[in-house]
């Protein structure tokens, strides 16, 4: 349970990430469910006249705390740290509360884990497998173009007949914070989508009456293809081509900034392709290739592979 105030200005703040900062529906509802988690310890703790005024950050740490003897990750710790944080900058704009209790505490560090990435050859056999049936058309399609944009797999289930331009070779996609940006799609994924969109897509479409009329990628049923159903073509294809575990439609996105990277392309250039807002999350895609890059001189290099007597 939550007290009457937590709900009032939780109910607030849900609206103004909404109406405000165009929050998608997941980030909407991972902060709700975080904060009315918060909330909840609050009620206990502090009974249920207590709302977000009489919260102090030791009641935040009690509340990290919990969470750790809970077996929370860190990673989720840290979420619900960011939402409570931005909860509290809303109330304070709001004139709800006098203080942040949230503002000067930190989550626990995390493990620099460096994305999984496939080289360009495992990329080459997975792109091969789908067949030319309308389904495999599709599929084909679909992979050619998150390799070749990097666009998120949202993104893509997100795209309209008319976000393409097949002459100029780009896409125009709707990413994080309703943010617009243009992608290029290279040859192969524009030859595979025109493919698509002549011998596959029109079978899709006839199987819904009315036909969907919008949509890029539609499903076996002629509705629009969702994210779910991407992941799941995408672990079939990964089975077949025997590939390593773990793969998934972001995969395909680190390929595409790391193989960029690799490639000689500017920092720059591959946070702007990539719809990232700050250059440090493009960053670790430099430590994915210079990783990449000691692995190559550690196998190629003679005096790297073996002491000489």
């Amino acid at each position: 349970m939550i007290g009457a105030a937590f709900q009032d200005g939780l109910a607030g703040f849900l609206l103004y990430l909404e109406g405000e900062k165009l929050a998608s529906p997941c980030t909407v509802t991972a902060y709700r469910t975080d904060i009315e988690q918060f909330a909840a310890l609050v009620y206990e703790r502090l009974g249920p006249q207590a709302g977000p005024a009489e919260v102090d950050s030791w009641l935040v740490r009690r509340f990290l705390g919990w969470l750790n003897q809970a077996g929370q990750k860190k990673s989720s710790m840290n979420r619900k740290l960011v939402a409570l944080r931005s909860f509290y900058r809303f109330l304070l704009r709001e004139g709800k509360v006098e203080h942040n209790p949230v503002a000067l505490l930190s989550g626990p560090r995390l493990e620099k884990r460096l994305p999984v990435c496939l080289n360009y050859t495992e990329v080459k056999k997975l792109l091969a497998i789908p067949a030319g049936t309308p389904l495999g058309l599709r599929d084909r399609a679909i992979l050619e173009t998150l390799y070749a944009s990097g666009i998120r797999v949202g993104e893509l289930v997100g795209l309209d007949q008319e976000s393409l331009d097949l002459e100029g070779g780009y896409a125009r996609v709707l990413g994080k914070g309703q943010r617009e940006r243009v992608v290029p799609l290279g040859k192969q994924a524009v030859r595979a989508i025109r493919d698509y969109l002549a011998r596959g897509r029109p079978e899709l479409a006839a199987h819904r009456n009315p036909p969907e009329l919008t949509a890029l990628f539609l499903n076996h049923t002629g509705g629009r293809l969702t994210a779910r159903g991407v992941r799941e073509r995408l672990s079939h294809y990964v089975e077949k081509a025997a590939l390593r575990s773990g793969i998934s439609p972001h995969t395909l996105r680190h390929c595409f900034a790391t193989h960029l990277l690799e490639g000689g392309a500017d920092l720059r250039v591959v946070q702007e392709l990539l719809g990232h807002v700050n250059l440090a999350t493009t960053q670790i895609y430099t430590h994915l290739s210079q990783a990449r890059l000691r692995e190559v001189y550690q196998q190629a290099h003679p005096r790297a592979r073996q002491r000489e007597g």
